[in-house]
């Protein structure tokens, strides 16, 4: 069960995990124990028996972006399916802005389910600040679409996001929820096996992102420095004796 004071709230609805932000009063903005909480929430999901996930939120904002006051120095691990593959399908459901690291957060999602009232917003040319993961929508864009939405930062309403492909359904204020569900309750009734394919053959297809390819070195490499075989180097070392490495 999720506590009353979580930044992120998880539950399974009939093999469906819905993960809501959950920081409306600070208009959902991520700071560093919202994407720690968030990276524990896909990790989970991925190891459970749910099939799909739905990302939605609390609030009349999707997200803000980022938390200035509490960046995150790595806010990509709030990321579905970056840096580790799911294997399972993740619907957004989104309302009103969805500003900056969000815009990311989306584009990573399988699809997107999007109120008529939402709108898509990259600010950070006009902010003097970028991380450079954005630029993983060029893949998954078309290229001028990409660049506009980058470099204007001008907000993209729903209508053209969903006519150049960022959003697949459009809906009425307030039932976006309702639709990613029912959405998400389709696919979960479909093969695991065969979505896990499609989803892994699609991944391998998409061209990546340099700032996209090295997110996911940098956190594998972490994984290998956090392994019990590291510090069981270590130990072996300081004990002048060989090394009973395990692959843990």
């Amino acid at each position: 069960m999720t506590p009353p004071d979580a930044l992120i709230d998880v539950r399974s609805v009939g093999r469906v995990r819905v993960i809501t932000l959950n920081r409306s009063h600070k208009r959902n903005a991520m700071n560093a124990a919202m994407v720690d909480q968030l990276h524990a929430a896909w990790k989970a999901f991925s190891a459970s028996r749910d099939r799909v996930a739905v990302l939605r939120a609390e609030g009349p904002v999707f997200t803000a972006g980022l938390d200035t006051s509490d960046a995150p120095a790595d806010f990509w691990r709030a990321i579905p399916d970056l840096p580790f593959p799911l294997g399972k399908p993740v619907i957004a459901a989104v309302q009103g802005p969805v500003i900056a690291a969000g815009v990311s957060m989306v584009a990573f999602c399988d699809l997107c389910v999007a109120s008529s009232e939402a709108s898509f917003i990259y600010p950070e040319a006009q902010l003097g600040t970028a991380a450079g993961l954005i630029t993983s929508l060029l893949p998954r864009l078309p290229h001028k679409v990409a660049m506009e939405l980058m470099l204007l930062g001008r907000p993209v309403g729903a209508l053209r996001a969903h006519e150049v492909g960022l959003v697949n359904r459009l809906c009425a204020p307030g039932e976006e929820t309702m639709v990613a569900m029912e959405m998400a309750h389709h696919l979960a009734d479909a093969s695991p096996s065969v979505l896990r394919f499609l989803k892994q053959t699609a991944r391998e297809a998409l061209a990546k992102a340099p700032v996209e390819a090295m997110v996911m070195t940098q956190y594998q490499a972490r994984l290998v420095a956090d392994s019990a075989d590291a510090a069981e180097g270590v130990a072996a070392r300081r004990a002048r004796r060989a090394p009973r490495f395990t692959g843990a």
